[in-house]
């Protein structure tokens, strides 16, 4: 039987489940992205997507091809033929880029010709409904994989993401420190005091490594493959650590913690306290008491012993305020 011709557009210029669009990639929007590649590997996939997320994809065995979004690959998509498009990005032009291509079915976000915004096709209509609403994006308790699938009319069972890039670095530390967030979402890391005072209780009893590979996204790969567990703020990193099936604590407060599937490998920690603002979902801090700053190093500390005793099959831990 004859495959079906698919196109994948996720660029990462915007979060598929966030209002926000960047001309600079988010990375890990594209990783995870990928968890709906399970669902089509029996058919033949290409991907656009920006030339920064190249390294996630390359090597992945569930894309037969890698476009890079330029001039000449508009061009040649333009005058290509697929059966079907899905299109995870909400930038107007590429919306309309993807409403262009001769496809016989077309998932995700259009182009609205009359309004100059991007529209949900079917399936894709909650997904935008909750970018376009704040307090239902703050409400949402749909894990990000299940809304994904659903978009193309699947189910999410569990699947996990599919890095494309193979790291060859060995585990030589317990614990990795993945503390910086980038200057988009600044608010989003934990205070780099806390770091410090937790490295010093940590003591001689694991080894610790600070975070490494900041220009480089293989070499960022790499590091995080050479940790057991990875103390992670909300970032890229994160969703690296759970391609790679590594053990996580994750430090959440801005963002939104319910969306991130942890694959029984992690534990999300909350600041303490009633904050009834969490989660914000703003890029900067309006309050007088920023909630980072009230996640318990002790308890930072608890759960990396924890987990670093456990088994990889237990299961999920949250720690609530």
């Amino acid at each position: 039987m004859k495959r079906r011709k698919v196109l994948i557009i996720k660029l990462g210029h915007s979060e598929t489940l966030d209002a926000e669009i960047s001309k600079k990639s988010s990375l890990g929007d594209v990783l995870r992205t990928t968890v709906i590649l399970h669902a089509l590997r029996n058919d033949d996939v290409a991907w656009l997507v920006d030339d920064s997320a190249y390294a996630l994809l390359e090597g992945n065995p569930y894309i037969g091809r890698i476009l890079i979004y330029d001039n000449a690959t508009i061009l040649q998509l333009q005058e290509e033929i697929f059966d079907t498009v899905i299109n995870f990005e909400k930038v107007p032009g590429i919306c309309a880029l993807a409403d262009k291509i001769d496809a016989w079915k077309k998932y995700g976000f259009r182009f609205d010709r009359q309004t100059g915004r991007a529209e949900a096709n079917d399936g894709a209509e909650d997904v935008l409904s909750m970018c376009l609403n704040l307090d239902k994006k703050k409400g949402n308790e749909i894990y990000w994989q299940e809304a994904l699938l659903g978009m193309i009319g699947e189910k999410w069972q569990g699947e996990e993401y599919i890095l494309g890039y193979k790291p060859a670095s060995k585990e030589i530390y317990d614990i990795g420190f993945n503390y910086d967030v980038g200057k988009k979402w600044p608010n989003k890391s934990w205070p780099s005091k806390n770091w410090k005072e937790l490295e010093g209780l940590i003591g001689g009893g694991y080894s610790v490594s600070w975070q490494q590979g900041l220009k480089n996204i293989e070499d960022y790969i790499e590091w995080i493959n050479s940790c057991r567990l990875l103390l992670t703020n909300d970032s890229l990193g994160l969703h690296i650590a759970l391609a790679l099936k590594k053990k996580v604590v994750a430090l959440f407060g801005p963002t939104a913690y319910r969306e991130v599937y942890l694959y029984d490998r992690g534990v999300v920690i909350l600041p303490k306290g009633d904050y009834k603002c969490l989660p914000c979902l703003a890029p900067k801090c309006t309050n007088n008491v920023f909630c980072m700053d009230n996640i318990s190093i002790q308890q930072v500390f608890s759960a990396i012993e924890k987990l670093l005793n456990k088994k990889e099959a237990e299961i999920e831990i949250y720690y609530y305020p």
